[in-house]
């Protein structure tokens, strides 16, 4: 039980990783607040409740607005926050001749306004000792994909953001990480059995929970401002 006593905001859950991150952060013990993106996606999430101390609220953290309202909203049942974890996001692929303002303006608030605002939303609820946890991308932060420009650009900026905010929170006592994942299969079952290879395309959302749960713990309190890529070694092929 390596997160008793802590309160972790887990914002952009859906049926993958936000869900895996919620469901180990609740068997450590933590309590969560959980955000998914659209009120018709709690239905979805209600078996986390079987789990731990959660609280399921929608939110769209790619809107200022609304990343203020879930903090407000949170404080009420958190007075402090001891682990932000920010899995919101999207996909999308196309040539770079068909990339136009839909696409890249979609990418740009799914993949890296919802990051920042929740940081901003929630910065003055982290309680030193906190960690922050962003997810980027392999595609993002080690090696380029064709044909996926909008994403790659808006999780590269990801990945910086990352290393900025750990840099300006570090003389409160606040530790920022990423995650950078692969290709990542969707829908997440807890205690489900699948074949680990390494190198193979896509990644259980499981596999990348797992890194973002030991980044919240004290036995990751010397690192911050690190891109950890989450691929089993699929970018190096």
């Amino acid at each position: 039980m390596r997160l008793v006593q802590k309160n972790v905001v887990v914002v952009g859950v859906g049926p993958g990783l936000g869900s895996a991150v919620a469901y180990m952060a609740l068997r450590e013990a933590a309590s969560v607040y959980a955000f998914a993106r659209r009120p018709e996606a709690l239905a979805g999430l209600q078996w986390l409740a079987q789990h731990g101390k959660v609280y399921l609220s929608a939110r769209d953290f790619a809107k200022l607005d609304q990343a203020l309202a879930a903090a407000e909203e949170a404080r009420k049942v958190f007075p402090a926050v001891h682990g932000l974890v920010v899995t919101a996001g999207g996909y999308t692929s196309q040539p770079v001749e068909e990339v136009g303002e839909a696409e890249l303006e979609d990418m740009l608030s799914k993949n890296l306004k919802a990051h920042i605002y929740a940081v901003r939303a929630f910065a003055p609820l982290l309680a030193p000792g906190s960690s922050v946890v962003l997810v980027s991308s392999v595609g993002g932060a080690y090696k380029a994909w064709p044909r996926h420009v909008a994403y790659v650009a808006s999780k590269a900026a990801v990945a910086k953001a990352a290393e900025a905010l750990a840099a300006e929170l570090l003389e409160r006592g606040v530790r920022v990480n990423a995650v950078a994942p692969g290709g990542m299969t969707k829908d997440f079952q807890p205690g489900r059995r699948y074949e680990v290879k390494l190198g193979a395309p896509q990644v259980p959302p499981e596999e990348v929970a797992k890194v973002v749960i030991w980044l919240l713990t004290d036995e990751a309190r010397w690192v911050t401002g690190a891109v950890i890529p989450v691929d089993g070694g699929r970018r190096l092929l």
